[in-house]
């Protein structure tokens, strides 16, 4: 069997795992990422509506940190809020310096909207684009690193010591296939390996996730010996189109999007469900509103409701949602311009996922997890709209700087040096004592 031998291996090429990888290399570490799609095809390039950061006079962190605790359903764990929330504006900023084309107001500042669940109109947004733009950002962060990538590659296990007590196994890489030509090989990490690989969304049927989203790397940590954390947690999107689950950002609702049902009421507020926020309600509130409709039959063709963004204008929607109207058209054949788009809930995001702390790491050594397959338990409940991808940049550029040892007291400097394993060079760079190497034994195995 082949082995690839890196400081760092990433496994997955969306938000986090890119922002995993930059950071490890920032500090210094020879990281590769392994993903069984190409980065820029990741499922975080679905996501439309924005980043939930506090950067305008009026608000701040604390507020962002009280709406996120409160859609949380107050189980979110305070510490893990607290740190999201204080470090998004950076990582925003960050992704602006890098050259993220975000959406501007006529003075030039960085456009904010008004999203389900929060005080402030603190989401940034690229369009109704921002997961495709942080992701064609960072790839070229990564390309402009040199990072490796092994694209197309498929990581079935972690390799993981047998030690009986899962907080005594130390994880030295994985395995993984070449999808091309089914080759296998070992993907050796010295200092850590960081799954970011998605969440579950294949489990159901109407969902708004990817065909490639499978939850690999929770089911692989769980293999391995690591505890998964409020599985139980599933969102809906309230706003998915009835025939394929394509998501129709909250965006549409953040400027102004209007929910109707067969009757013509507007329900969100006639029908009592949120007096107050009507269709910016939180996710869990609108998804369960939408259903009771449907379900008392004041649904359309007993299924959806109706979303009607008419009322904001063409001009307003070609420049803040346009690739909305796109989406209606191709997948439900609605001119949004011109008549109210059909939509129902989805299944749409796992608050649940691998445990780890606030940079990433699990209880087995080596082993880190960030993005949707981690649970740092920031979302408690409900996630609030417009926090996934802060999550993912924030918590992603944790785990890599602590993989990479930043954070460890026993960091220590060498030399470059050639891999036992015989891969080649390593970049020089700050390192910690080095852990037992992990080696196929005679017959390939990981045992």
């Amino acid at each position: 069997m082949t082995i690839h031998n890196h400081d760092v291996i990433v496994v997955g090429g969306g938000g986090a795992g890119l922002r995993a990888a930059i950071a490890a290399r920032e500090e210094g570490a020879d990281v590769a990422i392994v993903t069984k799609l190409h980065p820029v095809r990741s499922h975080t390039g679905a996501a439309e509506g924005g980043i939930n950061a506090a950067l305008r006079e009026g608000d701040d962190w604390e507020m962002h940190a009280y709406d996120t605790m409160k859609g949380s359903d107050y189980l979110a764990d305070a510490p893990a809020v607290e740190t999201l929330c204080q470090d998004s504006p950076h990582e925003t900023i960050q992704l602006e310096h890098w050259g993220m084309p975000f959406s501007r107001e006529d003075d030039g500042t960085v456009s904010q909207r008004p999203f389900g669940g929060l005080s402030f109109p603190r989401t940034t947004y690229a369009g109704a684009e921002t997961g495709h733009h942080l992701l064609h950002t960072m790839y070229q962060q990564v390309v402009k690193r040199g990072i490796e990538v092994y694209d197309e590659w498929y990581v079935t296990e972690l390799a993981v010591t047998d030690h009986e007590n899962p907080g005594d196994r130390i994880c030295h890489g994985v395995v993984a296939y070449d999808i091309a030509t089914g080759e296998l090989a070992g993907f050796a990490a010295e200092d850590g390996v960081i799954l970011a690989t998605g969440g579950p969304g294949q489990v159901y049927d109407h969902t708004t996730n990817a065909v490639a989203n499978t939850g690999d790397g929770a089911a692989m940590a769980y293999r391995a010996g690591v505890p998964l954390e409020d599985m139980e947690f599933i969102q809906f999107h309230p706003t998915t189109l009835p025939s394929t689950g394509v998501l129709i950002s909250e965006g549409v609702r953040g400027e102004g999007g209007i929910l109707y049902n067969d009757d013509g009421e507007r329900f969100m507020y006639e029908r009592g469900y949120a007096n107050n926020a009507g269709e910016l309600a939180s996710r869990d509130v609108v998804s369960r509103a939408e259903l009771t409709e449907v379900n008392e039959d004041r649904g359309i063709q007993d299924e959806y409701v109706h979303l009607d963004m008419r009322h904001l204008g063409e001009e307003r929607i070609v420049d803040r949602l346009e690739n909305i109207l796109h989406l209606a058209e191709d997948f439900e054949g609605v001119d949004a311009l011109e008549e109210p788009m059909p939509v129902k809930p989805g299944q749409h995001y796992a608050m649940g996922g691998i445990e780890t702390d606030e940079n990433g790491q699990t209880c087995i050594d080596g082993l880190y997890a960030a993005g949707e397959n981690a649970c740092v338990s920031v979302h408690g409940a409900n996630r609030l709209g417009g926090n996934a991808l802060p999550e993912l940049i924030v918590f992603g550029a944790r785990a890599g700087r602590h993989a990479a040892g930043r954070s460890r007291p026993d960091r220590s400097t060498r030399a470059t040096r050639r891999s036992p394993m015989g891969a080649g060079k390593r970049s020089s760079g700050p390192r910690r004592p080095s852990r037992p190497r992990w080696r196929p034994n005679a017959a390939g195995s990981t045992g």
